[in-house]
């Protein structure tokens, strides 16, 4: 099965669990010292600035930080454009996609690179580097030219993709033959470097379809994997394109599929082996799939156009029975009593819910057998 969409624009509200986030003057930020989500202050300009410790969406949760700064006027995320572990170890780049997603949620893209690493120590047999540190003036420069930018996310992260990333590659290139020396870790060729950058080329189109390539071979191994924290009740995986103004796909799965009353449900699942309900982590992560699910239009499936509703399943072998956010209170009341939810526990399924509610999805959380 394959399903299709269209996103013209984001409409959402965060509302679940967002975080006092710390401030920070400016002149004492160091990006690579302080919270993954946090404030910072420069005079009379407020940003709420993230960063991802990899360019690879599915390594570190990076979804759950960029959704705390939602609700802030001008946001900005901080990305490494690669990020090489060594030649035992990984080595990604960053994607379109992941462009595109943060223009279309209003999120200034800040394309960095790392110039400082440490030998992984604590597991020297496989010769890795850990502890990679941004280049903070770099980072800091480019925070006061936003300051001074007075056009859209999208209109930025464009002009950098066309203008600054093929330079920012090259400081990756030679931060890390610096790092190789330092450290005596060896790192990956520097032809796959030299490779992505031609690939992606001056032409943004180039650099789109080189990551949609990359995307299409990720959600061709997804289809047939089980990842370790989903827990499905079938195996109705199905692959999933959505197409934005930007001309941008995003090539996904849906954990599950389901149909009811002839209404495509498209859902996204969190397992919790251990606990009634998934981290706070793992929800963030899946409501930011929802902003996506949640915007489609036009929808079809194999071609042929179909109503849909986009669901977040929480599910645990602790739970008694199931529940929906679209239930009665005393319904959603009495599934909390007969769980035995602490006071946090309940706020966390009152506060979802409302999310869930105001932005027109549905999460249900309900037991589902352990898969070991």
């Amino acid at each position: 099965m394959h399903i299709y969409g269209k996103i013209t624009g984001i409409k959402y509200t965060p509302l679940f669990a967002l975080p006092s986030l710390k401030e920070v003057v400016f002149d004492g930020f160091d990006v690579n010292n302080v919270p993954r989500s946090c404030i910072v202050k420069d005079g009379n300009y407020t940003f709420a600035v993230s960063r991802w410790v990899s360019p690879k969406r599915t390594r570190s949760y990076p979804f759950e930080r960029v959704y705390d700064t939602l609700n802030v006027a001008k946001k900005i995320t901080v990305i490494p454009v690669v990020k090489d572990e060594g030649i035992n170890g990984d080595r990604d780049y960053i994607q379109w996609d992941t462009v595109s997603l943060m223009s279309l949620l209003d999120v200034f893209v800040i394309f960095a690179h790392y110039d400082k690493a440490e030998i992984n120590k604590r597991n020297p047999k496989k010769l890795k580097i850990t502890n990679q540190q941004f280049n903070n003036e770099f980072i800091k420069t480019k925070i006061k030219e936003i300051e001074q930018y007075h056009s859209s996310a999208l209109h930025w992260n464009l002009n950098e993709l066309k203008t600054k990333l093929h330079f920012i590659v090259d400081c990756a290139a030679d931060a890390y033959r610096k790092i190789e020396k330092i450290t005596g870790i060896k790192l990956h060729d520097k032809t796959g470097i030299e490779n992505f950058k031609n690939k992606i080329g001056n032409d943004i189109s180039i650099f789109m379809n080189f990551s949609r390539d990359k995307s299409k071979q990720a959600q061709a191994r997804e289809i047939v994997t089980i990842q370790p924290k989903e827990s499905l009740q079938t195996l109705s995986k199905a692959t999933i394109t959505i197409e934005n103004y930007l001309g941008g796909q995003y090539f996904l799965t849906a954990d599950e599929i389901k149909t009811n009353n002839k209404e495509l449900h498209i859902i996204e699942s969190k397992h919790s082996k251990n606990s009634r309900l998934p981290s706070i982590g793992d929800i963030k992560d899946g409501l930011l799939k929802m902003i996506l699910f949640s915007n489609m239009s036009n929808v079809s499936v194999d071609g042929q156009s179909v109503k849909y509703k986009a669901i977040l399943a929480l599910t645990s072998p602790k739970i008694k029975g199931q529940v929906y956010s679209s239930d009665t209170k005393n319904n959603i009341n009495s599934f909390i009593l007969k769980n035995k939810f602490n006071t946090k526990q309940s706020r966390i399924i009152t506060n979802i819910f409302e999310e869930a509610t105001k932005n027109n999805f549905i999460v249900q959380i309900q037991f589902s057998q352990n898969d070991d």
